[in-house]
């Protein structure tokens, strides 16, 4: 008898690790459990000499496994893995996660069913608030990232204080702007047409700003609540950590130099200034290591002002592809996410 072929894979999962070899095993034994579709699955190992996935292959045969000489962070180890890929989608996924039997299929089916949708984001839990019996939205992404006017991202189910308790107040399916790099689902097709990640971000950002321009392409990006992941978070840098704040100003004033009209920039830009100096006084006021963050944001408004020209060219080409006005991408969002309440809800869900 014939061998019956195998069925075409739809979805390519990348994960990038670096280090932590036990917890990327965790993310592939749940990513093997959770879903009985197809799926290819790489690794992008940017420990470089220092790698620690020698013999990972014999244990999970099923992944490919690309190392990389050096380094390159999230956008550049996501982009190694975008280019081994042949899928119709691509989900980039942080090893620090655990995936919810059935995550995958409601994202392939709201895509298909979408042939304008850019990317789709899950559902995004708190590991660390599961070992405690608790159902928390997680820092990173929650349950869909929002842009406010001057270009400061904020999520459903994050308050300025932590997370929300998930009580299904987000369960219903939603165009948000932006969604998180811990779990982004995306078209392949529109990566590649992209270009990836920008990988000069290295890390934290790099999602905003590929949603952005899919966004300005006249793509959708959505919330896909029935897909459900948990994240054990800061792995890579912690909250508050001085490098962290480098690459979240640095990156944050890129995207905005990068994606919003010049005439909106023209009066963004100089609040945007401002609020950077307000935030030096705000760490050193703090104490601790406030100073060192503090050094962070004028390190980073240095780079960002060394890097002006190609960032600039860069801006040529993003523009010239835009289909969709500022007055769009942001009708209904927030001035500043600085002025919702503490703990408030955004009035209008998907009213970017």
């Amino acid at each position: 008898m014939p061998e019956t072929p195998a069925p075409a894979t739809t979805v390519t999962v990348v994960i990038p690790h670096l280090k932590n070899r036990p917890m990327l095993e965790r993310c592939l034994e749940a990513l093997r459990r959770s879903t009985s579709m197809p799926i290819a699955v790489i690794v992008v190992d940017n420990g470089g000499v220092a790698s620690d996935l020698d013999g990972l292959e014999l244990s999970w045969p099923e992944v490919e496994v690309i190392r990389l000489p050096s380094n390159r962070g999230y956008a550049g180890g996501c982009n190694e893995g975008l280019k081994r890929s042949i899928s119709e989608f691509v989900v980039f996924l942080n090893d620090d996660a655990e995936l919810e039997p059935g995550w995958l299929e409601p994202l392939v089916t709201e895509a298909v069913r979408n042939p304008d949708i850019g990317a789709l984001q899950p559902k995004i839990l708190s590991l660390g608030a599961r070992r405690e019996g608790r159902r928390m939205f997680d820092y990173a992404g929650g349950a869909g990232g929002l842009l406010d006017r001057l270009g400061y991202p904020y999520c459903l189910g994050r308050t300025f204080s932590g997370s929300e308790e998930d009580l299904g107040q987000y369960d219903t399916p939603g165009e948000i702007f932006w969604a998180s790099g811990v779990a982004l689902f995306a078209r392949r097709s529109v990566l590649m047409e992209l270009g990836g990640f920008e990988e000069s971000f290295f890390m934290h950002m790099e999602e905003i700003d590929l949603c952005w321009r899919m966004r300005l392409r006249g793509l959708s990006v959505r919330s896909v609540p029935q897909s459900v992941v948990w994240h054990e978070g800061g792995a890579s840098l912690m909250q508050g950590s001085p490098l962290k704040v480098y690459y979240n100003h640095r990156n944050a004033l890129a995207m905005l130099l990068r994606n919003r009209s010049g005439t909106a920039l023209a009066i963004i830009l100089p609040l945007r200034i401002m609020l950077e100096v307000a935030a030096v006084m705000y760490y050193l006021i703090g104490g601790g290591a406030g100073w060192q963050r503090a050094t962070q944001v004028f390190r980073a408004a240095a780079d960002t002002l060394r890097n002006l020209g190609e960032t600039l060219r860069r801006r040529s080409e993003i523009q010239q592809a835009r289909r969709v006005r500022d007055r769009e991408l942001f009708s209904g969002a927030p001035i500043s996410m600085f002025l919702l309440r503490r703990g408030a809800q955004p009035a209008a869900r998907g009213s970017q």
